[in-house]
C-alpha cells in the first residue's frame, strides 16, 4: 500500500498511462456523508438496527445492506424505505475538493462514474451538488452484481471501450478499490472517508484537489497538483 505521507504518493502509478479514468460518486466526487447518516439513522430505528449491525457498508448497495440485515419477509419493504428516505435528503451535498476540476480536466478524454447508487439517488445527488457528470455513469440498476464484485468497474470499461487493465479507478471506500482490484484496473485511493490503512489501493492522496489528469490524445497520466498546475 502507498504511504500518503510519503515524498511522492503517486509513486505507485509513476509512468502509468490510462486509457480512461473511472470514479466513485460518495465520498470520491461528492460529499454526502451528512444525507447518508440521517437517511440510515432513521431507517435502522424503524427496524430496530444498530449502528454496529451498519458497520462496513460503506460503498455497498443499499439493497445489499439491506438483505444482509433484514430477514426475508420484510426486505422488499425495508429496501423500499431506505430508497424513500436517501431520495428524500439532499441537504448538504457538496462537491468534494478537486472533483469540478478532474471532471473538466478529462472533458475530452474517456471517464465515467461507477457508484452504488440507483440511476435516481445518483441523479439527485449530483445536481444537488452542482456536478456535471461524464456521459458513461454506471449504476446498480444498471449491473447484476454491485461493488465489491467487479461488475460496475467492468461495465464502465465496456461501455468506454477500453480494457479494465488500461482504467484508472478513483475510489473511498476498501469495498471499492475490492472491486477494482477484481476489474484489473488500477486504483487511486482518497482518504475523504476512510484512514489509510483501511485502503489496499497503488496510490493514495487526501482528496483530488492533490492531483491533475494529463490526457495526451488516447492516453492520461495523473500528477502531483502543484500551486502552479
Amino acid at each position: 500500500m502507498t504511504d500518503v505521507t510519503a515524498a511522492d504518493p503517486l509513486a505507485g502509478l509513476a509512468d502509468r498511462r490510462f486509457a480512461a479514468v473511472i470514479f466513485d460518486m460518495d465520498g470520491t466526487l461528492v460529499d454526502s456523508t451528512p444525507a447518508i447518516i440521517r437517511a440510515w439513522t432513521a431507517w435502522a430505528i424503524d427496524f430496530g438496527i444498530t449502528a454496529e449491525q451498519l458497520a462496513g457498508g460503506h460503498g455497498l448497495p443499499s439493497a445489499d445492506v439491506v438483505r444482509r440485515l433484514i430477514a426475508e419477509p420484510d426486505q422488499a419493504r425495508a429496501i423500499e424505505r431506505i430508497n424513500e428516505l436517501e431520495l428524500a435528503d439532499l441537504a448538504d451535498i457538496v462537491v468534494l475538493p478537486g472533483a469540478d476540476l478532474a471532471l473538466r480536466d478529462l472533458a475530452s478524454a474517456r471517464n465515467a462514474i461507477a457508484t452504488s447508487a440507483s440511476r435516481p439517488l445518483a441523479a439527485a445527488r449530483l445536481a444537488a451538488a452542482g456536478l456535471v457528470p461524464p456521459t458513461v455513469l454506471i449504476t446498480i440498476d444498471d449491473v447484476r452484481r454491485g461493488k465489491p464484485a467487479p461488475d460496475p468497474f467492468l461495465e464502465a470499461a465496456r461501455r468506454l471501450d477500453v480494457a479494465p487493465e488500461d482504467c484508472l479507478v478513483v475510489e473511498d471506500a476498501p469495498n471499492g478499490l475490492r472491486a477494482a482490484h477484481a476489474a484489473g484496473c488500477a486504483t487511486l485511493a482518497v482518504l475523504t472517508t476512510s484512514e489509510p490503512a483501511e485502503l489496499q489501493a497503488d496510490a493514495i492522496v487526501p482528496n483530488l484537489s492533490a492531483v491533475r489528469f494529463r490526457p495526451d490524445g488516447e492516453e492520461i497520466t495523473v500528477r502531483l497538483h502543484s500551486r502552479t498546475g
